[in-house]
């Protein structure tokens, strides 16, 4: 008896669309980074990070399916329900999770529940809460194993006063870079931390590369006292080969990966 053929549905053909742009966009985004790699002379190459901010959980789940280990989000409200939907869709299979906007405080304790990675700890009182979230998760998950929380130590590398810098980007966090040694050691002190090294963004309207220059200035200060902290997360898609050529371990791209935003509101 045969079987009527099988035709996909509208959805099913936007589904592999959706697949086959994501594809190309990675793709595309890899070749910059390897390319920007060997022009630096460089042996090694960048991991990226897809910073994956109101797209939805589905396209999470392609990018898992692309290779893609490791995503990036930066407000709570939107990554919990995100990183839910992803674990119930993939299990162990999910990609780490990367928090890399600016954290409240009261918020390390949903933080601790979904991210491998912080790297926007700027404060003592941020890393101290993260901390504490961490500590007490495990006192009461007994049978969950939770490894420890990898934070890197976000900097401001913007030298301008705060009148003086452009308006409409609102606040990007980050330490004072005399005072990254200091919040380093107090994150290598606390139980459930383990110090990952350095993040910035490049300052709008400054020579990027200038920045990412005095970040890797700072990673190789804050290595001889912290052998273990060797990451570097700097550049987006606007300045991915600028960062590559100073040292950058890691990269962040969103739009250049998944395309634009869709429109919030």
């Amino acid at each position: 008896m045969s079987t009527p053929e099988q035709h996909p549905t509208p959805d099913d053909a936007a589904a592999e669309t959706r697949t086959r742009e994501i594809a190309a966009g990675l793709a595309a985004v890899r070749e910059r980074i390897a390319r920007a790699a060997r022009e630096a002379g460089r042996a090694d190459e960048p991991a990226l990070v897809v910073v994956t901010k109101t797209h939805p959980a589905e396209d999470v789940v392609r990018l898992a399916g692309l290779g893609v280990a490791a995503v990036g989000e930066n407000r709570d409200q939107e990554a919990r329900p995100k990183a839910a939907a992803v674990a119930e869709a993939l299990g162990d299979a999910a990609p780490r999770w990367h928090f890399i906007g600016q954290l409240q405080t009261n918020k390390a304790k949903h933080a601790v529940r979904y991210a491998s990675v912080v790297e926007s700890v700027d404060r003592p009182e941020l890393a101290e809460a993260l901390s504490r979230a961490l500590v007490l998760r495990r006192e009461r998950e007994p049978g969950v194993e939770v490894p420890d929380l990898e934070c890197l130590v976000q900097v401001d590398v913007d030298d301008r006063a705060d009148e003086d810098r452009p308006e409409g980007i609102g606040p990007r966090g980050g330490a004072a870079p005399g005072d990254v040694l200091a919040l380093a050691a107090a994150i290598g002190a606390l139980p459930g931390l383990r110090l990952g090294g350095l993040m910035c963004v490049a300052p709008r309207s400054l020579d990027p590369e200038a920045s990412f220059r005095r970040l890797a200035a700072l990673g190789e200060e804050l290595r001889r006292a912290h052998p273990e902290a060797s990451t570097l997360s700097m550049g987006m898609s606007a300045d991915l080969e600028a960062a590559v050529r100073t040292g950058a371990t890691q990269v962040r791209i969103g739009s250049d990966v998944l395309g634009a935003r869709p429109a919030v509101g």
